[in-house]
């Protein structure tokens, strides 16, 4: 009798489950997708406030490649040379 208890429970929780996922499940995709869309303007915004910065402070022509590199530091000099020791390899045939 315990056994057709578990079972019966089982399927009920299963079949609710199903019932309350379909109930919900517009709602939590409308939240889901609603919050998408807002991180992606985000990013959008702020792509376009960068691009206008550097339309701003640098004028190019069009196909002119342009290579931004940042200052070099005193700092960075020193441990350059600190990166690792050079091991020399020989081919063995």
């Amino acid at each position: 009798m315990q056994l057709l208890r578990t079972i019966l429970i089982i399927i009920l929780v299963y079949y609710g489950f199903k019932i309350l996922s379909r109930l919900f499940a517009p709602y939590l995709m409308k939240y889901a997708s609603k919050k998408m869309g807002q991180k992606f303007e985000q990013q959008y915004k702020a792509q376009q406030k960068q691009q206008q910065h550097r339309g701003n402070a640098e004028h190019y022509k069009e196909g002119e490649t342009v290579i931004d590199k940042k200052p070099q530091s005193s700092n960075s000099s020193n441990t350059s040379s600190k990166v690792g020791e050079y091991i020399e390899f020989e081919e063995i045939e």
